[in-house]
């Protein structure tokens, strides 16, 4: 664990400490769908050459007229401890987020419900194989890279109306580990 930061305080009183754990289908289910390929169906294409594997996420993305949008986030590694200061939802869609170069990150969520919010987060760690799909109106943080700067490929609405909610977490969380 590393040293905390001016960038990352760490208050010593009445703070929630959370480490991280495996990121499973079924633990993440009341969050949205793991996107992964290990232990599922696929059928070979092109000449049986090249596995696919379909419907690995709910894409839901065409309420107000949306549409899908594709992109490529870039994100900093942000080192342990974090203080998690806040949090994000999106009420019109859903917003899938998969590693391109398979290194782990961190998935923090929360359920919906009434204050106060820090109580229900929860922090998992995906293997560097997995990404999340978000399902619509889930609480969760901005993109947490783990030791280096990663990219990822995001699934998620474009449109003209706001699609973006943001909420203070009412007490201090802090993730110490990533394990």
């Amino acid at each position: 664990m590393s040293e905390p930061s001016s960038e990352n305080p760490i208050e010593p009183a009445s703070q929630i400490l959370l480490r991280a754990t495996p990121l499973t289908a079924q633990s993440f289910a009341a969050f949205g769908d793991v996107i992964e390929i290990e232990g599922r169906d696929f059928r070979w294409i092109n000449d049986n050459t090249c596995k696919r594997y379909d419907d690995l996420a709910h894409v839901d993305v065409l309420e107000n007229g949306g549409r899908p949008l594709i992109s490529v986030f870039e994100a900093a590694a942000r080192p342990l401890p974090l203080r998690v200061r806040a949090l994000e939802r999106h009420p019109l869609s859903s917003q899938a987020f998969f590693p391109l170069q398979a290194r782990p990150f961190l998935i923090v969520v929360a359920a919906d419900g009434p204050a106060p919010i820090a109580a229900r987060i929860r922090v998992y760690l995906s293997s560097g194989s997995q990404g999340v799909n978000y399902r619509r109106n889930t609480w969760h943080h901005s993109l947490i890279a783990l030791g280096r700067r990663s990219s990822f490929l995001v699934i998620d609405r474009g449109g003209a109306d706001d699609n973006c909610e943001q909420i203070a977490v009412d007490a201090p969380v802090v993730l110490v580990t990533a394990e």
